[in-house]
């Protein structure tokens, strides 16, 4: 053996996937001034080394039967080669990826060390480029304890032993340049642990598309920059206040929106080409998505997702979910995604135990297991861990172009107690239940996500009474826009339930919603939770007959168009779906031949229409001088009235009339002298109701001096309705 050649026990080693620094060893190497070329090639029986112009630098030695070669080369430096290796059945050539220098650089190492890299989408995961004049694909991922890591797929027979990536020994990064293979390429990583144990091989978590489940690998996505025609949508949603703009969210669920006529999903193109001007003809101004980040099974509506960087391969490629957003802005509509740091599945390919270790979570199941959804928990004290969340959500403003964030299940990360009984739970450093990391990290995101993107919306489903959850972070805030309402929610819900006769008794639940109002900046959400896990849908809530029920969710929708915060409607619940949303199948869209829910479907585009229209209904909806009581304390009749006002623009008076007994001449204090319009009667005929009220006009009288409005009307309020009055001025 001569001195420039591989010592014995390297060999094998490499044969044998154990060497933990490859690249010290195969590649263009030059021991004791010698330049030599090593090369791992299974199946190859001869091998030549030739430079990338087609230059012979020389024949190998096969040094093991597995496909270890070596030999001395002419060359005058380091530079990418190819090998052409030879057996029995055939010829091919192997372009060689360890004659290549590191893609990634110290600047890279510094802010990834830091925590504070915000490019990190850019990075790591896969990326097709063209790199020392080759095209190929550069690979990173970050697993600080592994031993080795290697790229597998197709391309390499799933073998471990032929790609070990690079470790970056300061960052505990893996990154490996493979030449010769492009978009489309499927992989996954072969990790071993500290231990020595080969791990299940895991999906990159910074892979920008994945393979369609029930497979699990990860797909090189295709890195054509997408043409975008969307640059005046986005110039105007950066003046956006949206605090004072209309907001009018449709949920969806991709999957069950609407099915091909085969009963598979339709793709995001034509999801594009219905669902978003549906959307636009109803008069909606945001669709929110349910997660549509990869994930495995299906009944999890896209919760438990395992690739938060790729768009679910359940509807197209992320081209086709580019077209959609496109698409929506085209129409005015804005898109908010549902996103999920809160929790993740343990599925074996994900990011539980991703390098052996607890990497992504806590070790302690007290802080690192969720006892609810039997998921795992983030360690969002790792800045590695916080850095790639954080760079997760700006990847999808960055990348699609989304307009905002709605962040799912809050509470559970701002509670370190949360579903856990006493010894069950961590405290804090101070002795507290406050998870003092997530807070730390819900204030990063959402301040990044405001600095970086004007006029987008960070939306929070926060279920408690935590202080400040819409407050700006420099006021001690954890800096979201809005906030879900789940008391309204909660409390409108029962009572609509509710016997219409017992309704008098418990009218504070109606009216408790007024002295929190403005705490928040709130979404009133009729949301995919009130629709399931046996709850029926909001027609099967209402309480009556089949005429009440009708009758009482028109009312009922009109009062949240009505009351202050902005609005959210889950699919289906527009038309009145009567059935429980079931995500395996589409809506029942034929319902809409039938008149009551043809008349429901009509209210809404109604309602999102007034709202829109008159600036009182949505310019002051978080701020309490939008907002005044005119009969608040009606039980026995169960009515209620407010008006809503903006800015001194024309005010609008709102009234419930929620049993089902029509009320004659019912004295209603006025914030105006002068003639009224409804706006909306949910009682119309066009809404299929009992088309009674005021003929489509209202006078309110003047009563300076007598009362502490300025003004009444004498009305009649039609069964189970509610009216919208516009002031009309002279």
């Amino acid at each position: 053996m001569e001195k420039w050649q591989a010592h014995p026990d390297e060999v094998d080693q490499i044969v044998r996937g154990q060497y933990a620094n490859p690249f010290a060893i195969l590649g263009l190497q030059q021991p004791y001034g010698i330049w030599v070329a090593r090369a791992f090639i299974p199946h190859a029986e001869r091998v030549t080394a030739y430079t990338r112009d087609g230059k012979s630098l020389g024949e190998l030695l096969r040094r093991d039967d597995a496909g270890f070669f070596e030999g001395k080369v002419e060359v005058d430096g380091r530079q990418p080669i190819r090998y052409h290796a030879a057996n029995k059945g055939g010829e091919w050539d192997v372009y060689d990826p360890y004659s290549f220098g590191p893609v990634l650089g110290p600047m890279d190492d510094y802010y990834i060390g830091e925590g504070t890299h915000l490019r990190l989408f850019d990075k790591l995961g896969a990326h097709a480029m063209e790199f020392e004049g080759v095209p190929g694909v550069h690979f990173a991922v970050w697993a600080p304890n592994a031993r080795r890591v290697s790229v597998v797929g197709a391309f390499n027979e799933w073998d471990g032993r032929r790609h070990p990536m690079r470790n970056r020994f300061e960052t505990g990064v893996w990154e490996v340049f493979i030449p010769s293979i492009g978009p489309g390429t499927v992989y996954k990583f072969e990790i071993v642990g500290a231990d020595g144990k080969l791990l299940p091989l895991k999906a990159d978590p910074f892979a920008r598309q994945s393979e369609l489940r029930p497979k699990t690998a990860s797909v090189v996505a295709d890195p054509t920059p997408f043409a975008w025609s969307d640059q005046k949508y986005i110039e105007a949603r950066g003046k956006k206040d949206w605090r004072r703009t209309p907001v009018s969210i449709y949920e969806v669920h991709l999957g069950s929106w609407r099915k091909r006529a085969d009963g598979s999903f339709m793709s995001y193109e034509q999801l594009a080409e219905q669902l978003v001007p549906y959307a636009k003809d109803m008069g909606f101004t945001h669709i929110e998505l349910l997660p549509i980040s990869e994930h495995p099974y299906d009944p999890s509506w896209g919760y438990q997702p395992t690739g938060l960087y790729a768009p679910t391969a359940r509807f197209g490629d992320p081209a086709g979910f580019k077209h959609f957003v496109d698409a929506a802005h085209k129409a005015g509509i804005g898109i908010i995604l549902d996103w999920v740091p809160a929790h993740f599945p343990t599925d074996e390919h994900g990011l539980a135990h991703f390098d052996g270790t607890a990497l992504y979570e806590h070790a302690d199941p007290r802080q690192g297991y969720h006892p609810d959804w039997n998921t795992a928990i983030y360690n969002f004290g790792r800045k590695e861990v916080s850095s790639f969340l954080v760079n997760n959500a700006l990847y999808w403003f960055e990348e699609f172009h989304i307009d905002g964030l709605r962040v799912d299940a809050v509470a559970s990360m701002l509670y370190l107690d949360y579903s856990r009984q006493p010894g069950q739970w961590v405290p804090n450093q101070f002795g507290g239940n406050h998870n003092l990391e997530a807070v730390a990290f819900l204030q990063r995101v959402n301040a990044e996500v405001y600095r970086q993107h004007p006029g987008v919306m960070m939306i929070a489903e926060e279920s408690t009474a935590w202080s400040g959850v819409s407050a700006p972070t420099f006021a001690g805030g954890l800096g979201f826009g809005f906030k879900w309402n789940m008391g309204f929610m909660n409390d409108t819900l029962r009572y609509m339930a509710r016997n219409p006769i017992h309704r008098r008794y418990h009218h504070n639940d109606m009216t408790f919603a007024a002295l929190y109002a403005f705490s928040e900046n709130y979404v009133l959400p009729l949301s995919h939770d009130e629709v399931v896990h046996g709850k029926g849908s909001l027609i099967s809530k209402m309480g009556g007959d089949d005429w009440q029920q009708f009758a009482a969710l028109r009312a009922y929708y009109a009062f949240m168009w009505g009351w202050p915060g902005k609005k959210l409607l889950f699919m289906g619940q527009e038309f009145a779906q009567r059935e429980e949303w079931n995500e395996s199948k589409g809506l029942d869209w034929w319902l809409l031949d039938a008149g009551m829910h043809e008349g429901m479907r009509r209210l809404i585009c109604d309602l999102n229409a007034a709202y829109k229209e008159l600036p009182a209904l949505h310019g002051r909806d978080n701020e309490p001088e939008g907002f005044e009581w005119l009969i608040g304390n009606d039980h026995a009749n169960s009515v209620f009235a407010w008006t809503r006002r903006s800015n001194g623009t024309a005010p609008v008076v709102v009234i419930a009339n929620l049993t089902p007994v029509p009320r004659d001449n019912y004295r209603v204090p006025m914030p105006k002298a002068g003639e009224w319009s409804e706006r909306v009667n949910t009682d119309a005929g066009w809404y299929s109701g009992s088309n009674t009220g005021n003929q489509g006009k209202v006078v309110a009288h003047s009563q300076e001096g007598n009362g502490w409005m300025p003004a009444y009307a004498d009305l009649y309020l039609p069964p189970l309705a509610t009216l919208i009055l516009k002031y009309d001025p002279d």
